[in-house]
């Protein structure tokens, strides 16, 4: 099914859909159902219910696939609406379909919709990855409308981060000849083609642009773009101080924008609509439809839209010579523009600082913010942000006249270079004003005749009286529309916490093992973590993992585990028929096979188990093969249609982190040499940057002479003496549920309870231990010289720290938070110290930490050997098999939670 479909074929099939039947009538229903989700989302709902009555006689597949759809489109409807969870939730409900039955269609158009929703929420790295998924899915499919849309959306939001960059990247792919292309695709070219020109300050032909962009997605019923599209033309005249025909603009996009009662095309079309009026001089006006924007956008403030809303709210306040106000919205301005990584509000965010700085008489920090504010408009070649900062520091140099004339004199120059831009009149004036205090009438008098015809062009009756009118329009829908509103909130809350309600406990968790698994940069590192996981999900007797040969003719066995032990190497060649692993990667598609009768397996790999269900899976990126993963069970029929689900995405989350594995070693190899030309510096490189804590280089570097303190302590035992004062022990130390604050509160809230949370450790250790920022939210501590009999003494007290008392964000909000903590000692025998290595004790630490984590949290776990370990591959068995070691006697697991099930790894 295509993406987009224009007016006259919707319209054809709404003139045949009375006559049609059965299959024929199906096909209607559902082309119609899915192209009316914007255009008409009522009647897309009540075709799609028609639709899904007639599908009953199809296959179960078909009807799954066609019902993902409709959860897609019911998605998109609360993303629409602004209920972002309940989007989420529903996309990737849809999304398990789409996998499910390899329609990467589905796959692709769900990827789109979860790009979209990232940008509402400010998230533009997740944007940016599920742009990426849809591209690849489309061009797995092979289709060329939706690979060069999602293409075009990719160089849009590129342009915000870096113009220049994008330029360099997109120019070439993208021209502005679209002939002969559909006009959707046309018209997502010519957004990209808009915005860049908008953004280099190229407003006449961004219009253009725009304006035939607007115009493609009003045909192929893109409805939000349309609104988008307008508003932004709007803007487009109003940065050339058209402000008539960007109101004319800013009217459009509010007309189609009130019927749908979307909060970010109404939010958007409101808050240009007051930075309009704020340049007709309706500070009033412009100040309650910028208030009423802001409350809409709020529940999208991680938006661009809403960060726009800042500064626009921020000029208002500099106009109404508010400075304080001004300064705080500036401020939260540079805040929130830093979290999207778009550089081009830090101009912005710099000028409106230095300008309230000024107003508050804190002139040297208003000279130091407007200078910066120049340096990077330059640098960004924004002209306009050059003018802005200009007349600040005109403004800062009120009194000196020439040195206020350099500045409007450069300022004047720049506006020269700008095509279509009339200069306003109260800059004009103000030169006039300087002339004449240096007694220069004659050029006073003629900055003062062009100041005059400026306010004339700028301030025309008309676009006056169609201020006043869109205010009394406002004014008067805003009462009628308020009920309205709230009613489709409590609606759209109801069906989040459905939707929420639905979501099943897998796909949470499968997306917390995907971001884990991915995050990792070394093959043998994304093994164990696969390895960990597909023994947690999966009944699996036998796990390996092949991988191609470069030359393609060949498999190794890269990894492999088999009842705990290692696998021996094994070489297949690609070509062989009596190999399944060979034949997965010549099909390059799933294969299950099931045994009824262990005695004959074929195919059997000498050295390994007759096992009775056989699952692999090709690990691939795009058409790219990597190699294939499989999992065996002694069990008949150990996998249904959820386990091979859950070991499909695991496939697909391996395949991408050993492909970026794989990347990161050719990095690393092809940059060996400036590596070692710059190892000197990197060794001094021993502290965390955010919360001066040691790193993990620092550890890695002193923690081996410690275990060899700690052992030469043991070797010097002699009869029944003890050396528990030279036990290490180690503490893995995790804040519950961090992701929410960043989610919530933004990453420099995040970083801020990091920063206590390094105060608080500090509070429970002694100067001597390490305290080690092991990666994001995880903290390693090393107690060295330490009795393993009080370690849950310090454990105890790690974990009251964090909970006893609330963290402070860098906004006053008060906020609750408490921590897992996992320890273990070394050495983690004494009677036999040098049975485990330090590393592997920390991975017993980490093994604690899982078990806290999935209790409840809020608790610390201990993973101790017993008199009765059996030394002989114990580490194995702890990892694989802790439960089972537990009821021999091998271990025992102590927890602040008292008697509990184990929970394991």
């Amino acid at each position: 099914m295509d993406l987009f479909a224009l007016d006259e074929e919707l319209a054809q099939w709404e003139a045949e859909l009375p006559q049609a039947e059965g299959e024929y009538r199906l096909t209607l229903l559902s082309r119609l159902a899915w192209h009316l989700r914007q255009r008409d989302a009522l009647r897309a709902a009540q075709l799609a219910a028609e639709a899904t009555s007639l599908a009953v006689p199809l296959p179960a597949a078909e009807r799954r696939i066609l019902a993902a759809r409709w959860d897609l489109a019911q998605a998109e409807a609360l993303w629409l609406g602004g209920d972002l969870d309940g989007a989420t939730g529903m996309a990737e409900q849809a999304m398990l379909e789409f996998a499910r039955h390899n329609d990467r269609l589905g796959a692709a158009d769900t990827h789109s919709l979860l790009a979209w929703i990232a940008v509402d929420r400010g998230d533009s790295a997740g944007c940016d990855n599920e742009l990426a998924l849809a591209i690849a899915d489309a061009r797995a499919a092979g289709d060329a409308m939706r690979i060069d849309i999602f293409e075009s959306v990719a160089a849009l939001f590129s342009v915000f981060r870096n113009a220049g960059a994008a330029s360099g990247r997109w120019s070439k792919r993208f021209t502005p000849d679209v002939e002969g292309k559909h006009p959707a695709v046309a018209g997502w070219i010519s957004d990209y083609l808009g915005t860049a020109a908008f953004q280099s300050a190229e407003f006449g032909r961004a219009i253009s642009h725009l304006m035939a962009a607007f115009e493609a997605a009003r045909l192929s019923g893109q409805l939000r773009r349309a609104i988008i599209l307008a508003t932004n033309i709007g803007n487009a005249f109003t940065r050339l101080n058209a402000h008539d025909a960007a109101l004319e603009w800013m009217q459009r996009g509010l007309e189609l924008a009130r019927p749908t009662g979307w909060p970010m095309c109404i939010g958007l079309c409101q808050m240009q609509t007051a930075e309009t009026l704020r340049h007709l001089g309706q500070r009033e006006a412009a100040k309650g439809l910028l208030r009423d924007a802001l409350q809409i956008l709020a529940p999208l403030s991680g938006s661009r839209a809403f960060v726009m809303a800042l500064e626009y709210q921020g000029d208002l306040a500099l106009d109404l010579g508010d400075h304080e106000a001004a300064l705080a919205s500036f401020r939260e301005l540079e805040q929130r523009g830093h979290a999207l990584a778009q550089n081009d509000f830090d101009s912005c965010a710099r000028r409106g600082q230095a300008h309230a700085l000024a107003g508050l008489g804190k002139m040297e920090e208003a000279q130091a913010a407007a200078m910066a504010a120049l340096a990077l408009a330059r640098e960004l070649n924004d002209p306009f942000g050059q003018i802005a900062a200009l007349r600040v520091l005109a403004d800062i140099h009120a009194g000196n006249s020439l040195a206020v004339l350099q500045y409007l004199r450069e300022a004047l120059s720049i506006t020269a270079n700008i095509d279509g831009y009339i200069v306003p009149g109260e800059l004009l004036d103000v030169v006039a004003r300087e002339y004449a205090a240096l007694g220069d009438f004659e050029r006073a008098y003629e900055f003062s005749v062009q100041a005059n015809a400026a306010r004339d062009r700028t301030h025309s009756q008309e676009a006056t009286n169609r201020a006043i009118a869109m205010q009394v329009q406002h004014q008067t829908e805003r009462a009628q529309t308020e009920g309205e509103h709230h009613r489709q909130l409590a609606a759209a809350e109801a069906q989040r916490a459905e939707v929420l309600a639905q979501t099943s406990a897998t796909l949470s968790h499968l997306s917390a093992i995907g971001q884990e698994i991915t995050a990792q940069l070394d093959a043998f590192a994304v093994f164990r973590a696969l390895d960990r996981h597909v023994h947690s999900l999966l009944d699996s007797t036998h796990f390996s993992i092949f991988l191609l040969e470069p030359d393609g003719e060949s498999l190794y066995c890269a990894f492999g585990v088999e009842m705990g032990l290692p696998l021996p190497a094994t070489r297949i060649e690609v070509a062989d028929p009596h190999f399944n692993t060979a034949r997965c990667v010549r099909e390059r598609s799933e294969i299950l096979i099931e045994i009824e009768d262990k005695s004959d397996t074929p195919n059997l790999i000498p050295g390994t188990l007759p096992t009775l269900t056989l699952l692999f899976a090709p690990l691939m990126i795009g058409e790219r093969m990597l190699g294939v993963m499989t999992v065996q069970s002694m069990l008949p029929r150990a996998y249904g249609e959820r386990e091979r689900l859950i070991f499909r995405t695991l496939c697909a989350y391996g395949a991408i982190a050993l492909d970026n594995a794989a990347a990161q070693a050719q990095l690393l190899e092809k940059n060996l040499e400036l590596e070692r030309a710059y190892k000197a510096l990197e060794d001094v490189s021993l502290t965390d940057q955010l919360t001066g804590l040691r790193n993990r280089r620092f550890f890695l570097q002193h923690v081996e002479s410690d275990v060899a303190l700690s052992l030469r302590g043991y070797d010097g035992l002699s009869g029944d003496a003890n050396a528990n004062d030279r036990d290490l022990v180690f503490y893995m130390v995790d804040l519950d549920h961090f992701k929410d604050v960043n989610d919530r509160h933004g990453h420099a809230a995040g970083d801020s309870v990091l920063v206590q949370m390094k105060d608080r450790l500090r509070e429970v250790f002694r100067e001597s231990d390490y305290l080690v920022r092991w990666g994001g939210e995880e903290f390693l501590v090393l107690a060295r010289a330490t009795d393993r009999r009080e370690a849950h003494v310090v454990a105890e007290r790690i974990r009251q720290a964090v909970s006893a008392r609330a963290f402070v964000l860098p906004d006053g909000t008060r906020l609750e938070r408490t921590c897992s903590i996992g320890f273990a000692c070394y050495p983690f025998l004494p009677s036999q110290p040098r049975l485990m290595s330090w590393s592997q004790v920390v991975e017993l630490a980490d093994v604690g930490l899982y078990i806290s984590k999935h209790s409840g949290r809020d608790s610390w776990t201990a993973v101790y050997a017993t008199e009765s370990a059996q030394p002989e591959e114990l580490f194995p068995r702890l990892v694989h098999e802790l439960g089972a070691c537990v009821e021999r006697g091998e271990a025992r697991i102590v927890t602040s939670l008292g008697e509990r099930t184990i929970i394991c790894p």
